[in-house]
């Protein structure tokens, strides 16, 4: 292995024990010691791949929000045209896809917050990404809402997040098939005219 692929494979290991770790016990909780053990790499090994926990997180928050994305924007396009099909595929995809693992959903949607302000930015541009699928797929439907796009795209992502946020944390949560319907009839009521 050359070196450059010895550096990629340590990160992909780091990125996968974080993946783990970073969800259960949770970020503030995991320790650079922690993340090397089961990443069975040096701390020396770490800082060449990452300059602290909170770069890390943030890679591993923007993977699952470029996956999410994807997953998301093949629902979409696989959808009928129109609002309520569209509307419908988005959320099951976006909800579907998060919650098919547990990690997924605590860090997109929990950790990123625990972590303070080091993920702001993050955060900000996975809600913008999300918020101009909402607006490119949705409000050029004949009946969509043609007032406050960018703001009520902006509700809808957050009244999803606090949805999932519910999931992660409820000792009983609610089932992914109630998560969905409960946030197309919130869309679907925020959306038409």
């Amino acid at each position: 292995m050359s070196a450059e692929e010895r550096l990629a494979e340590r990160r992909e290991r780091l990125i996968t024990a974080a993946y783990t770790l970073y969800s259960d016990p949770g970020f503030p909780e995991t320790t650079i010691e922690k993340l090397c053990a089961a990443a069975r790499i040096s701390n020396r090994a770490f800082y060449e791949c990452f300059s602290g926990r909170n770069e890390l997180l943030q890679a591993v928050h923007d993977r699952c929000v470029q996956e999410t994305l994807l997953s998301v924007s093949k629902s979409i396009e696989q959808a009928p045209d129109t609002l309520l099909s569209r509307v419908e595929a988005g959320i099951a995809g976006y909800i579907g896809f998060v919650t098919e693992d547990r990690r997924r959903a605590r860090i997109m949607h929990l950790e990123v917050r625990r972590a303070g302000d080091c993920l702001t930015r993050s955060r900000q541009q996975a809600v913008a990404a999300f918020s101009q699928i909402i607006e490119a797929n949705v409000f050029d439907l004949p009946g969509a809402a043609k007032a406050n796009q960018r703001l009520l795209a902006l509700g809808m992502i957050g009244a999803i997040q606090e949805l999932l946020i519910e999931w992660v944390l409820a000792d009983d949560p609610p089932a992914v098939d109630h998560l969905i319907s409960t946030a197309v009839h919130i869309f679907y009521r925020s959306f038409v005219t």
